[in-house]
């Protein structure tokens, strides 16, 4: 039987990991220019969020988790805003789908 961790049945997690994905196929349509630029930027930006929900949930207080989770959400903001210059810059065609997913996180 295979050991699944805490964070793995973390749902926040599970999206997070699908939006990397999706970040991941989005930027193979960037520009080769923007390889080491954009297409670069966002796939570590959307990757940190993932990582960093699965990095904190593995900590002992309320106060490092948290620590964690405003960084997982610091990168998505990263990859919103990023989102936003790629598509008015015509770099990107269906983002828009992307930043209907990352709404969904918004801390009110």
């Amino acid at each position: 039987m295979e050991y699944i961790y805490s964070f793995e049945r973390l749902e926040v997690w599970r999206d997070s990991k699908e939006l990397a994905k999706e970040v991941y196929k989005l930027t193979e349509n960037l520009p080769q220019t923007e390889k080491y630029g954009l297409s670069s930027q966002m796939r570590r930006a959307a990757i940190s969020v993932s990582s960093n929900i699965a990095e904190g949930s593995s900590r002992l207080t309320q106060k490092a988790k948290g620590q964690f989770y405003s960084i997982a959400y610091s990168s998505l903001m990263e990859l919103y805003n990023q989102l936003i210059i790629s598509g008015e810059m015509g770099l990107l065609e269906y983002y828009k789908e992307t930043m209907k997913r990352i709404i969904r996180y918004q801390i009110t």
